[in-house]
């Protein structure tokens, strides 16, 4: 590979590395679960967490570098270890939704707890419309191992505003332009599941206008912040 190419991996496995403390940070994994990916630009590429290492113990040396199919690209760095289980359902994402330059699986309480029963998240405060644009929808049930998690992502969430999935009776999935920006939507469908599911079990649910959602939507994605990437 290019030595320019070989510069943004390096940085995107500091920026993956980064990233994994922030999904303990926020609470959104425990043990050696979840994982977050990043694609390399310019090459049918990206770099994941490797399987079943501490967080304690991650560093840009042993994240796992792998092409879209997601077999371990021989001589690298870290390509002595096992990527991630759901190594199989990143590259599926990668290879079919173009635009994805993140993707991003945690075990977080609520949502797993809403994945459980199958049941999307309805769209009820107006943080979930700026982020999701609706409700946050259930994907198929689907194990580990292949790209079945994958296809269900995909088939989910195309042609959807929502960036996170719960897969039923597994757990969230998000997606993003970039690592951080699914990073972000995990750390947020966590909140919003937590508040929603209080809220339900308090009373009733109080429904946004669909013309709302849409108002409310457009405004963060298009006007809210200072662009970019950090809008998100």
């Amino acid at each position: 590979m290019s030595p320019e190419v070989q510069v943004v991996i390096d940085s995107l496995r500091e920026e993956v590395t980064r990233l994994h403390a922030e999904l303990v940070r926020y609470n959104l994994v425990i043990w050696t679960g979840g994982n977050v990916s990043a694609r390399v630009p310019g090459a049918d590429l990206f770099v994941i967490k490797p399987s079943g290492v501490s967080y304690d113990d991650l560093a840009p040396d042993n994240m796992v570098l792998c092409d879209l199919d997601g077999n371990v690209i021989p001589g690298t760095p870290g390509s002595e270890r096992s990527p991630s289980s759901d190594t199989a359902a990143h590259a599926y994402v990668y290879r079919h939704m173009q635009d994805v330059g993140g993707v991003v699986h945690t075990h977080s309480t609520y949502a797993v707890a809403w994945a459980a029963r199958g049941e999307e998240i309805p769209c009820v405060i107006t943080g979930m419309a700026d982020e999701f644009g609706g409700p946050i929808p259930i994907g198929p049930f689907a194990i580990i191992g292949d790209d079945s998690i994958g296809r269900g992502i995909v088939d989910t969430l195309t042609g959807h505003r929502s960036r996170a999935v719960l897969m039923q009776n597994h757990g969230p999935f998000t997606i993003g332009v970039s690592a951080k920006d699914a990073v972000k939507a995990a750390v947020m469908c966590e909140d919003v599941a937590r508040s929603v599911h209080i809220a339900r079990e308090a009373g009733p649910l109080i429904p946004i206008p669909q013309d709302r959602i849409d108002s409310l939507f457009n405004r963060y994605q298009n006007v809210y912040g200072q662009g970019g990437d950090d809008r998100r």
